[in-house]
Parts: structure tokens; C-alpha cells; sequence
């Protein structure tokens, strides 16, 4: 599975001829899927507390059908996002948003884990998701979706390992000063889970905040395969590499699902962990 890392933003008028334009080098360079930041189509809007209603659109909304035509226009899948607002209550989540070569919507999947920190005020924005990722099986090799810092609590990165995930795609949007933190994460839950984890940041200073640093690629045994701060990067995902890290310590060790399940819901049940 080829797998082009776009690390770039698409704003403003020009936004969606830029887009079109980078997917089809992307397509050309042998890509059958393009990775996207953290909201690639919006400006940094938890740059500041206050929430607007123009920086949420409904399921289906122009963010939506702009990648969705971009996909099917480049002949490429694409993965994206957008902030979608809920039309019966309200809520609006942040939402990657996957899309195939004819630019159908594959999947999507809710951002669970929400900073509210300066420059980071998500949590007034939107919501936290509730639905656990998905698995697909598309592409060439089965994938799962988490969104920034939903790697800092990576129980959806395990859960998707162990349910036959190969991938992880991980778009974000982290200042350069906590690279360092966010690759040796990177790198131990991609070995952990024994999957890629492939996290595409965004690119440059927005709205007085630092937001930039390398998109990075680790590969299931924890080698970290890219860093890339370009424009463009491409990477080979390979399903070998994965059966390999999976017969290897500590791949080959149990889940044991039902202990943890268990130990969980005495979690929950406590009220603790639940902000």
C-alpha cells in the first residue's frame, strides 16, 4: 500500500485548485491513498475560545463534497476532515473523513481525546466522539483513524491492532517544541500494537499559535521509517513487515481483552477518567 503524507494546508479561494493539484502529484508518484492534517480545509480555529457557527458545517457539507470532488477528480483516496455539526442536537465533533478514488465517503471517525489549552482550545469547539474507530479493509492493507491526541491515550491504536489493523493514519496539528514527546510516542505504540502509525502534521504558525514540526512514519517494530517536512512525501506500507513484528516479542504476546474490559468498567463505573 503506497500512501502520500500531504503536509500543507488548503485555505482560502485557492484552497481547493491547490488541493486538486497536490493530489494528483501525489496520484502520479504512485499513491493509491492521500493523508491530510488535522483539519486541513479550516484555519486553526481553537486558536482562539470563542466558537462560531461558519466553523461547522452539517454531515455532508461543503468541506465534505470539496475533498469528496477532489478525490474523484485525482482518481486517488483521500483522507481529510472537517468539523461537523450534528443537525438534530447541535454537537459538533471533529471528524476525519475518508474518501475513496470515486470520492465516496468510506468511513469517518470522531476525535475521542479533546485538549483545552492555549492555542488549544478544542474542547470549546467540539465534542468528544462516541464511537470506537473502525477497522477498514480498503487500499490494499486493513487500517484504522485516530486524530492528534488520541495517540497520547492510544487504547484506540491497540484496539485496532489487535482487531487485524496493518495502519494507524493519524493526522495532527502539535507545536515543533513537542516534536521530540510526539515521536517517541509515535514510535512505542506503533510498536506496541505492532501496526504503521503514519501522523501527518500541519504545517506552519497559524493565529499567534506554533503549530508545525515533521509529519512522521514508524513502522510495526518501531523503526521510524520518515520525517518529513515537505510538501510531499510518499511511504510504502508493507504487509510482511506487520506479520513479522506479530511473530516477534512483544507482538506475539496475548490481548487478554476480557481482563482489561473488565478493569475498565471498574474505571468507568468509579466516575474516574471521564473528563
Amino acid at each position: 500500500m503506497r500512501v502520500a503524507m500531504i503536509h500543507e494546508v488548503f485555505l482560502g479561494p485557492e484552497g481547493p485548485r491547490r488541493l486538486r493539484r497536490r493530489l494528483s502529484e501525489a496520484r502520479d508518484g504512485g499513491a493509491e491513498l492521500a493523508l491530510l492534517p488535522e483539519l486541513p480545509l479550516h484555519s486553526w480555529v481553537p486558536a482562539t475560545r470563542g466558537a462560531r457557527d461558519e466553523d461547522s458545517e452539517p454531515s455532508g457539507g461543503p468541506i465534505h463534497e470539496n475533498l469528496a470532488g477532489a478525490a474523484a477528480d485525482c482518481g486517488i483516496g483521500v483522507m481529510g476532515g472537517a468539523i461537523v455539526r450534528d443537525a438534530a442536537s447541535g454537537r459538533r465533533r471533529n471528524r476525519a473523513l475518508l474518501f475513496d478514488r470515486e470520492g465516496r465517503l468510506v468511513s469517518w471517525y470522531d476525535k475521542v481525546h479533546i485538549p483545552l489549552e492555549e492555542g488549544f482550545w478544542e474542547g470549546d469547539h467540539y465534542e468528544s466522539g462516541n464511537e470506537p474507530p473502525g477497522l477498514v479493509d480498503r487500499f490494499g492493507l486493513p487500517f484504522g483513524m485516530q486524530i492528534c491526541s488520541d495517540l497520547q491515550r492510544p487504547q484506540g491504536v491497540f484496539c485496532l491492532g489487535a482487531r487485524g489493523a496493518a495502519a494507524v493514519f493519524a493526522p495532527r496539528a502539535t507545536p515543533p517544541a513537542s516534536y521530540e514527546r510526539w515521536r517517541r510516542v509515535i514510535r512505542t505504540i506503533a510498536q506496541l500494537a505492532s501496526v504503521y502509525v503514519i501522523s501527518v502534521n500541519r504545517p506552519a504558525p497559524e493565529s499567534g499559535v506554533e503549530i508545525g514540526g515533521p509529519s512522521v512514519v514508524a513502522a510495526p517494530d518501531g523503526a521510524l521509517l520518515a520525517e518529513s517536512v515537505e510538501p510531499l512525501a510518499w511511504v510504502t506500507l508493507e504487509r510482511g513487515r506487520v506479520e513479522r513484528a506479530r511473530r516477534d516479542y512483544p507482538g506475539y504476546l496475548g490481548i487478554h481483552a476480557e481482563l482489561y474490559a473488565r478493569a475498565w468498567s471498574e474505571v468507568r463505573d468509579s466516575g474516574a477518567g471521564n473528563s
